[in-house]
């Protein structure tokens, strides 16, 4: 037994909350989805209703194997791969806009030979542009005033990714946007400079919208959700009509697991609006567990930044928590009426393909951080970790 223990310490590094949280994770997300997908199944497999149980099973494998390996690799060596990892993003992300899979009116996807599996380059630009605009600010701690050494390169980056992820992903670019602003925050980037980097941002959007794919897509849903949301009148859209049913019935305690009706109706009940099916099959209970193990998840994140000596660390932690989070509280609202309808997944929850590899690859970059500086020796070269962030931002408290 306590060989075992042992072996478990050895293998399962970095903050053994944060590993069980993910665990807990994994296990409420196979259940969900196989309710939520029994019926499509049935229906589209000639009656296996366990074809997508097996294969999102095997999916949260394969993202907790990229976890482990993520996790045991040096955090500073994320410093080195971003640069690369940003330079390949953009032809992918043109590649993508201009000949991509069109699914849903917007070409977001490239489908991988051989295996026939689609990927979402947007997925690899924002843990890239998230890793790289840490290792910047963490390497310009002392020039954050100086316009052309900090500000510059950042929104120069910022401004390319999002700008080419709004194109046909509005949703995505605006929340990356948003993280990025977070980061520059933490890492002390005086006000007046991210007021700059708004203002750029603004302009940057606005002409993607106008010229990308979703621009009627984007005004149609936020004119819908305001209009509805002053007019009790106004007939709200399909989409949270039913997402509201399945709510309004769940209760306190909810219907049961694989009770849902409404995942036979709701359009994606396995994605985009998962949380009303957790909801209406566990109740209002089920749907604060999901939210408590959220905020859990961003609490020790950000913990592992207080306790991280170097800023590459702190920022790197931070960035990727703040982002799979905020898209995780974003899902969440759609879902209970608190804004427009995005298309955005449920991180850890929702059923997906190579985007649970790129969430299992942001947190075992997290729990690289967690192991701490005791198994870590600086590095010639990288970001200045030899300091921590001045004054440590009293924004975590």
């Amino acid at each position: 037994m306590e060989l075992r223990q042992n072996l478990l310490q050895r293998s399962l590094k970095g903050d053994p909350i944060l590993w069980a949280i993910v665990l807990l994770f994994s296990f409420i997300s196979i259940a969900v989805v196989y309710s939520a997908t029994g019926t499509l199944a049935y229906k589209k497999m000639d009656g296996n209703t366990e074809h997508f149980l097996f294969k999102h099973t095997a999916l949260i494998l394969v993202g907790l194997g990229f976890m482990w390996l993520a996790h045991r690799i040096d955090y500073r060596y994320y410093s080195r791969l971003a640069l690369y990892a940003l330079l390949i993003s953009v032809p992918l992300l043109l590649f993508t806009y201009l000949m991509g899979s069109n699914i849903n009116e917007a070409s977001r996807w490239l489908t991988i030979p051989v295996i026939n599996q689609t990927f979402q380059p947007s997925d690899l630009a924002k843990l890239a542009l998230i890793s790289h605009l840490a290792s910047m600010l963490s390497r310009r701690q002392q020039h954050l005033d100086d316009f052309w050494t900090t500000l510059f390169p950042v929104m120069l980056w910022v401004g390319i990714i999002c700008g080419l992820i709004i194109l046909s992903n509005a949703s995505t670019a605006l929340l990356l946007f948003a993280t990025c602003l977070l980061l520059m925050f933490i890492g002390r980037v005086p006000l007046r400079q991210m007021a700059v980097m708004i203002a750029i941002g603004a302009v940057v959007g606005g002409a993607g919208l106008a010229t990308g794919q979703r621009g009627k897509t984007v005004i149609s849903r936020v004119t819908n959700h305001f209009d509805s949301a002053s007019d009790p009148n106004k007939k709200v859209p399909f989409q949270l009509e039913h997402s509201y049913i399945a709510i309004a019935t769940g209760g306190v305690t909810g219907k049961g697991p694989g009770k849902s009706t409404e995942r036979n109706i709701l359009p994606h009940p396995y994605s985009d609006f998962i949380y009303a099916i957790i909801i209406e099959e566990y109740g209002l209970i089920g749907g604060a567990v999901v939210l408590f193990l959220y905020l859990a998840f961003l609490y020790r994140g950000l913990k592992t930044v207080m306790n991280s000596y170097g800023a590459f660390g702190g920022l790197l932690s931070a960035g990727l928590s703040f982002s799979l989070v905020l898209q995780a509280l974003v899902n969440m609202g759609v879902a209970v009426g608190l804004g427009p309808i995005t298309g955005l997944p449920l991180p850890l929850l929702s059923m997906g393909g190579t985007s649970l590899i790129f969430t299992g690859i942001s947190i075992g970059i997290i729990l690289a951080v967690s192991r701490g500086e005791r198994e870590v020796r600086p590095m010639t070269g990288e970001p200045d970790d030899t300091a921590r962030i001045p004054s440590k931002r009293a924004a975590y408290a």
